[in-house]
């Protein structure tokens, strides 16, 4: 089965950018679905951003405007940009693969934190 690992996480004043990547293990049309989604402390999991085979993507009205999500083939990563962070994107950022082969798949998480 085809694992995903996501890095990038840190800490990040407001205003600033982190870019997160969600690398897998084997190629990354192992999935047909990569999505982000948030988890902030004591609060449900939301989900983030989409990204389809096809150039396909969308967008929680939350980060809508300021978060992008981009794949890299080549590289079997799918990124998440994310700019004019505040406060409220605090949260462990985590990405799920949709596959017809495996189960759905999650990565472990990174933690951002926004605050000055």
């Amino acid at each position: 089965q085809v694992q995903l690992v996501e890095s990038g996480g840190g800490l990040v004043q407001p205003g600033g950018s982190l870019t997160l990547s969600c690398a897998a293990s084997g190629s990354i049309f192992s999935f047909y679905a990569i999505d982000w989604y948030r988890q902030a402390p004591g609060k449900q999991r939301e989900w983030v951003a989409a990204s389809r085979t096809a150039d396909y993507t969308n967008y929680s009205d939350s980060v809508k405007g300021r978060f992008t999500i981009s794949r890299d083939n080549a590289k079997n990563t799918v990124y998440l940009q994310m700019n004019s962070l505040k406060p409220e994107d605090t949260a462990v950022y985590y990405c799920k693969g949709e596959s017809l082969s495996y189960p759905t798949t999650w990565g472990q998480g990174t933690q951002v934190t926004v605050s000055s």
